[in-house]
């Protein structure tokens, strides 16, 4: 009998472990993702191209962009420029996450930024805070969980969406943004997170206010990360830069 690898129960702990983690994104996503499918369909695509685009696109707030416009036949390429500039934010979690995946091979990496959504990028940094690696067993372990579960929830959504008359008027998607107030919440021990992150809502806030949406998110970010780069952290405050 072949001797098992040494690494083997060190992988599956991984997964397990990612897997847990991506439990409560699952929770909080499903009634976003269930949302999408109905308002999908509602606007003019089949059940197949809804559950398509979420698989490919796998973004809840752009492909909620996306679908808006879809309906209100506005033309590709806006469309496809409304969809980047609500996954703009993605570019900074990918630079950011680039040095806690640099050990994958580029392959792996190329497969995890497909993955990359803002509470893998949050799990990932804490993981990479607390000196553990950011594995790629561990990595997919939670993504996989919330993509199947995504597509699912997708599904049910476009399958079942046409009994609801008004999908936005049942408010199903509250718990993502409660969610994502939760995982802002937990970097608050970071030197500069209260200005920072005080700036990007107020720039936000303004930018839908004037511009409209999707690019109050681009431009909220922005602000925030144009103040911390204005204020860098010392090295008295803390080790997070």
């Amino acid at each position: 009998m072949s001797p098992v690898p040494l690494h083997a129960p060190s992988i599956s702990r991984d997964i397990i472990d990612g897997a847990k983690l991506g439990l409560p994104v699952v929770v909080a996503s499903a009634p976003f993702g269930m949302l999408f499918g109905a308002v999908a369909v509602q606007n003019g695509l089949s059940v197949f191209e809804a559950v398509f685009a979420t698989a490919t696109i796998f973004g809840g707030a752009s492909q909620m962009v996306g679908v808006e416009l879809f309906g209100q036949n506005v033309a590709p390429w806006l469309i496809v420029l409304s969809i980047f500039a609500v996954n703009f934010r993605h570019i900074l979690y990918s630079g950011a996450l680039g040095r806690r995946i640099a050990h994958w091979h580029p392959a792996k990496q190329a497969l995890g930024f497909f993955f990359l959504t803002d509470p893998q990028y949050a799990e990932s940094e804490i993981r990479g805070e607390r000196g553990e690696t950011v594995s790629f067993a561990w990595y997919m372990g939670m993504a996989g969980i919330i993509y199947v579960f995504w597509l699912m929830f997708g599904w049910v959504g476009a399958s079942f969406g046409r009994l609801v008359p008004d999908a936005h008027a049942l408010g199903l998607d509250f718990l993502l943004p409660i969610y994502f107030l939760g995982m802002v919440m937990g970097f608050r021990s970071r030197p500069r997170w209260l200005p920072i992150v005080a700036i990007s809502a107020i720039a936000s806030i303004v930018a839908f206010k004037t511009i409209g949406s999707p690019w109050h998110v681009s431009v909220g970010a922005a602000a925030g990360v144009l103040f911390a780069a204005l204020m860098p952290v010392q090295e008295n405050e803390g080790d997070t830069p």
